[in-house]
């Protein structure tokens, strides 16, 4: 207790010095670094050196991460390497270094918390599970962490795995929807009496189904707009077979998706994979 009480008076005075410089802030940083276990939801890495990378991770505990991990593409004496472990979409249990001060963080040890079947082999569900991870991303801007949206990501994975192609086809615009409910932009106005109307359209721009002229081009005709309203009612992937759809409406809807979150979010962008997902689901 005493060696705490010391470490905590020493902490304090740090930061309260008025001669406070980075080699203080390097010694509080060290004392206030802790190992936690948390999952991982593998967004991304980049090549860093000759065999180590960098990869973002959207976790449980601490939301969007950026971890160093030294060595990972070195190839082992078996012929195999780890960074297998960093495929986007990969889920992992980790023991993670975490300080809040610095921008790059350490990963103690990992391991699969989720063995995918399909994902990474079958070549349309890695489409979708891409799509699906670079959506996500583009909607993180902070590293809040948000338990509720990390478990609805990771069980819209595993759900992805195991489904059937009926189930596969209509999960991008379920988990597109559905997502968008996590930052505030759910689209409004479901009213019942509304689907009757033939002047229906979903108006993209203020996110809300209407009966009204819409005097822009950033709209959804009645036509999508009602598959789209269909499947803002379904509440689990295993409902997504009984809606019938065609590969013409999964494209209008994706590119309306898109455009409804380039409009909401903040420097959204332009999606690499959606192109690639619409040539694939044809």
């Amino acid at each position: 207790m005493r060696f705490v009480a010391e470490t905590n008076y020493a902490v304090e005075y740090i930061w309260h010095t008025p001669f406070y410089n980075l080699s203080c802030q390097f010694i509080f940083s060290v004392l206030t670094e802790r190992v936690h276990k948390t999952k991982g939801i593998v967004l991304r890495y980049v090549k860093y050196g000759e065999t180590s990378i960098i990869a973002s991770v959207y976790t449980e505990l601490f939301g969007l991460q950026s971890y160093l991990l030294k060595g990972v593409r070195a190839i082992s004496k078996k012929g195999g390497t780890r960074i297998v472990f960093f495929q986007p979409a990969a889920i992992l249990e980790m023991e993670v270094y975490h300080n809040e001060f610095k921008q790059l963080n350490h990963i103690k040890e990992y391991r699969f918390a989720c063995i995918y079947n399909n994902i990474f082999t079958d070549v349309i569900k890695n489409g979708v599970a891409v799509y699906m991870i670079e959506l996500l991303s583009q909607c993180l801007k902070e590293p809040i962490n948000d338990a509720n949206l990390f478990g609805f990501v990771e069980e819209c994975l595993v759900a992805l795995d195991g489904c059937d192609d009926s189930t596969m086809a209509n999960f991008p615009i379920f988990f597109g929807l559905h997502l968008a409910n996590f930052f505030g932009l759910q689209p409004r106005n479901i009213a019942p009496g509304i689907w009757e109307s033939d002047q229906l359209v979903f108006d993209i721009e203020e996110g809300v189904f209407t009966t009204q002229p819409v005097f822009h081009q950033a709209y959804l005709s009645r036509k999508y707009a009602l598959v789209l309203a269909e499947l803002l009612q379904v509440r689990h992937p295993s409902e997504l077979a009984e809606i019938e759809t065609n590969a013409e409406v999964r494209r209008k809807i994706l590119e309306g998706i898109e455009t409804y979150y380039n409009r909401h979010i903040q420097d959204f962008g332009r999606m690499k994979t959606l192109p690639v997902l619409i040539e694939i689901m044809k």
